[in-house]
């Protein structure tokens, strides 16, 4: 099933973007975090350098074919992540500094091990 396919993707994405942030140093929160139909906050950590939490979108896509994962996050994305930070925070009861991230996640079209990870910090600012 093509969903299917699609969600596996996207899983591996994800867990290879939070490999990736966990050796920048970053302590992972949250993933997947829910709130109804808004939407789906992908990873939730804190920079600890930064003294900042930090909200990741993730995108994942194998090959650029239909665009990259970086381009397939639009203004219309970066302001529904902008009103799911505000419910993460009141749900756990945190206030802060943060900041919304991108890890786009490019893996090999023909299903090997290849894949390149691209962090953007500070989207939509």
């Amino acid at each position: 099933m093509r969903n299917d396919g699609r969600r596996e993707l996207g899983r591996r994405g994800e867990d290879l973007a939070v490999s990736f942030l966990e050796g920048e140093g970053l302590e992972v929160l949250d993933r997947n975090w829910r709130d109804g139909p808004r939407g789906e906050l992908d990873v939730v950590a804190h920079d600890r350098a930064q003294g900042t939490l930090v909200f990741v979108e993730v995108r994942t896509r194998r090959g650029a074919l239909r665009g990259t994962a970086l381009e397939s996050v639009d203004a219309r994305k970066v302001a529904r992540l902008r009103k799911l930070v505000p419910a993460w925070l009141d749900a756990h009861d945190l206030h802060g500094k943060v900041r919304l991230d991108v890890v786009a996640v490019q893996v090999d079209p023909r299903g090997g091990t290849d894949q390149h990870i691209r962090w953007i910090r500070g989207i939509g600012s």
